[in-house]
């Protein structure tokens, strides 16, 4: 059970602010678990969101990247509810059971294709050792691009926030 009531209804917003309900069910489609108790604060939720709409549909990033990079974040951060979400959307796009057992269960990378073991690596290096190596920068520059390997970076660190709202708050799993 979340920390705070989980707003859910529109109607629950001030009258001024309802438009940061609108925004999400415009670009989220429903009010997840994952937003519902800090619409409280409605302002925050609006900026989270916003940046979270240029990071997973906007954003430079091939999808597996985005994808492998939010689920490492996650499980290194010990988040379920971005954990759980992430491992199921990973699966349903064909990346290998092993990768994603790997991320999940934080296991060795060596049975992982290169192009996925780099954003593995990438997310655990910024979770672990709080920077990426020059090798990992090289290696996600060359693949990505100077605003590739930004957005590889502010990926990691959108979802290392998520994980200290959704734990700090107690948010209940995707469900």
């Amino acid at each position: 059970m979340p920390r705070l009531p989980e707003i859910f209804n529109r109607d629950e917003l001030p009258e001024g602010k309802r438009w940061v309900h609108d925004y999400l069910m415009q670009t989220r489609k429903k009010i997840s678990n994952g937003y519902a108790p800090f619409l409280h604060c409605p302002e925050y939720v609006a900026r989270v969101a916003q940046l979270g709409t240029y990071i997973r549909y906007e954003s430079s990033l091939p999808q597996e990247a985005y994808e492998l990079l939010a689920l490492t974040t996650s499980v290194e951060r010990d988040n379920p509810y971005e954990a759980e979400n992430h491992a199921r959307y990973t699966a349903e796009m064909g990346i290998e059971r092993a990768t994603i057992d790997a991320v999940c269960n934080k296991g060795r990378l060596e049975d992982v294709n290169e192009n996925h073991a780099l954003y593995i690596r990438c997310a655990r290096e910024m979770m672990r050792e709080h920077r990426l190596s020059d090798a990992s920068f090289d290696a996600a520059r060359q693949r990505l691009g100077d605003c590739g390997v930004i957005d590889l970076i502010g990926t990691i660190g959108y979802y290392a926030m998520l994980a200290c709202l959704h734990n700090g708050m107690q948010v209940r799993g995707p469900a």
